[in-house]
């Protein structure tokens, strides 16, 4: 199962869904808010709605089977929190650039994004700051279709998806919260990420003997866009290893 981000949709793994499909079954959701899936009103964002939707979707549609969730950014945090809550529905987790184990000085940056969304336009702030998390490689036709696909959601999904993840009692996106979060994850994890600090801090969380966390360099946030190919057989060659 393959869960986006925030602002994105199923589509941002176009480039994993051919090889993927010719291994796998594969399923990829827009989450609530995004692509095709419903808008549902204000409050309805916090990610323990997302994984409660995904909860149910599994539950329904494949009862008594059990899922590897890659999810990138949001998503892979959303994957996470699924796999603590519901262990029995998730085999293992890749996590890619998730929203997971940022350090206490990132708190800072998060809350400017946060007041940012809050007083203006989501469809500048947005497009701005992804523009801080792209490689110099990016390619400019990512950059142009995430700003507009941005430019088109209801503000108030963009505005209230993003805050839960790093602010509140159970936020685990930064700091002790993320690391405790973390290490009771009894399942396989592969973080991809592009911070070796940060890779560096995750690496002792993860107990599971056939956990990993690696770094991605000459790539964007869209790790698995800008390096298509070489994510797309790290991944494979992990799930296949499990």
């Amino acid at each position: 199962m393959l869960l986006h981000g925030w602002t994105c949709d199923s589509n941002d793994w176009i480039g994993q869904l051919p090889l993927f499909e010719g291994k796998y079954r594969v399923v990829a959701p827009d989450l609530r808010g995004h692509g095709r899936s419903q808008v549902m009103p204000s409050g309805a964002y916090a990610p323990a709605d997302y994984a409660a939707d995904i909860e149910a979707l599994i539950s329904t549609s494949y009862p008594g089977e059990k899922f590897v969730i890659a999810g990138h950014s949001m998503g892979g945090q959303i994957a996470a929190r699924l796999a603590a809550r519901r262990p029995d529905l998730v085999s293992a987790v890749v996590s890619v650039d998730g929203a997971l184990g940022f350090g206490p000085d990132a708190a800072g940056f998060f809350a400017k994004v946060t007041d940012d969304l809050s007083a203006g336009d989501p469809g500048t702030v947005v497009p701005a700051l992804f523009q801080a998390v792209y490689d110099p490689a990016t390619d400019p036709a990512f950059k142009r279709w995430h700003a507009r696909r941005v430019q088109g959601m209801p503000a108030h999904v963009v505005r209230e998806s993003f805050g839960p993840l790093f602010f509140g009692a159970d936020q685990i996106g930064t700091g002790r919260n993320s690391a405790e979060f973390c290490r009771q994850l009894a399942m396989p994890v592969y973080h991809l990420c592009r911070d070796p600090a940060q890779a560096g801090r995750m690496r002792p969380w993860f107990t599971h003997p056939k956990s990993k966390v690696d770094v991605w360099s000459d790539a964007g946030h869209w790790i698995m866009q800008d390096r298509r190919d070489d994510v797309n057989a790290a991944i494979t060659a992990w799930i296949d290893a499990l």
